[in-house]
């Protein structure tokens, strides 16, 4: 089955679109995923402004989340087309939608609510295709955190890899999965992966760039360990798994309250001690879990620097390799993951891991909108497959 799966994180710059042939074996046990290449798209100006003035803290209307719920689905609309088209010769037979979360309501450690915007049903009109989305919601209302829900892909991918493997995404927030040689899997959401750095980058220049590239600006900076310290302070980093974040938290103001009441730091200073705070809490986060293997991904890895720091931080023992190494692209292995949930929930399968999570159990994860043609659902296996096997394109 040729799945397209879509996908916008807590930068909210582009929606991505991996495209993948997945098949399940005879016995129902593997799940091989060919991928089929990957394209993506900025939001417009525009639209990503107004998504920008529509986040936590920042108030907003019902009004405008009307706007953006539509503006954003005609958007991964318009790349699903592409990808239908580019990737898949026109015969793409399930889109696999994330959407773009918008807000993720946590009290206490406990996670009472989501939302994602990018009305489904825009997509399914553009590409006649059935769409799987809303993913979260479902494992958040059987009491898990919703997050990170690429913890069951990322578990079927590193099984049968050598020692204590973990998987790390580093996008706006930074979240793993981990084997640990005892005990059963795990995985949260470690802090903020770009999400801080990104924002003092915004505001340091004051809108002219959006990220530190290639980690230029923080490579001629020193870490300023007071500061680093202050950040550090932060509870969620002590709290135990499951536990999930996002920018609700992790936003401007942190960074300005961290700030507050000191000289500040010059500005390759403070960029410095940004990319430094998310190699630290990765590393903190999986040097307790005992991982020989680290396979990372996401926008982060893109940045020289802080895959050096990360280096830094973590046990010399410890191999740090992208996920290119197991055939996926780091740049697309979250859109990748979706297509996979897609799957199963289309097959009637669970797409959560609730130790994981933090969920009573498994649950078929989202909602499914008909394309324009009538909808028929395949027989699925009567258990989720156990491994993810990437094979490279014929």
């Amino acid at each position: 089955m040729r799945v397209v799966g879509l996908m916008s994180g807590t930068s909210y710059d582009a929606v991505d679109a991996a495209a993948a042939d997945l098949t399940l074996d005879a016995d129902g046990d593997t799940l091989r995923l060919v991928p089929l290449g990957m394209i993506g798209a900025p939001y417009e100006d525009s639209l990503r402004g107004a998504l920008g003035a529509a986040l936590p803290p920042a108030p907003t209307t019902l009004a405008d989340v009307c706007r953006l719920d539509t503006l954003i689905g005609q958007a991964f609309a318009r790349l699903a087309v592409r990808a239908d088209r580019e990737l898949c010769s026109g015969r793409a037979e399930l889109m696999a939608s994330h959407g773009q979360t918008v807000y993720h309501w946590t009290d206490a450690g406990q996670v009472h609510g989501t939302l994602q915007l990018g009305r489904p049903a825009w997509i399914a009109e553009a590409t006649g295709c059935p769409v799987v989305s809303d993913f979260r919601p479902a494992d958040v209302a059987a009491g898990g955190q919703g997050a990170p829900l690429v913890s069951l892909p990322d578990l079927m991918l590193l099984r049968g890899r050598p020692g204590a493997p973990a998987a790390l995404n580093i996008g706006g927030i930074a979240n793993v999965t981990a084997l640990p040689p005892a005990g059963p899997p795990v995985a949260f959401d470690t802090g903020p992966g770009n999400a801080l750095l990104d924002a003092a980058v915004r505001e340091l220049t004051r809108g002219r760039l959006g990220y530190d590239a290639d980690g230029a600006l923080a490579a001629v900076g020193r870490v300023d360990e007071p500061l680093l310290r202050r950040l550090l302070a932060e509870p969620y980093y002590a709290r135990p798994a499951p536990k999930t974040t996002g920018k609700e938290l992790f936003h401007p103001g942190h960074l300005r309250s961290a700030l507050a009441g000191r000289p500040a730091p010059a500005p390759a200073d403070l960029l410095a001690t940004l990319t430094r705070l998310t190699a630290r809490t990765v590393a903190d986060a999986l040097r307790p879990l005992g991982v020989t293997e680290v396979v990372a991904s996401g926008g982060g890895t893109r940045n020289p620097v802080l895959m050096a720091m990360l280096r830094e931080e973590l046990p010399a023992a410890t191999a740090l390799l992208s996920s290119d190494a197991l055939g996926l692209p780091a740049a697309a292995k979250e859109a990748y993951a979706f297509a996979v949930l897609g799957f199963l929930t289309l097959h009637g399968l669970p797409g959560n891991a609730p130790g994981c999570t933090g969920a009573r159990g498994p649950r078929v994860l989202g909602s499914l909108t008909p394309g324009r043609r009538p909808l028929r659902l395949p027989p699925g296996p009567a258990r989720p497959p156990g491994r993810l096997v990437v094979e490279p394109a014929p």
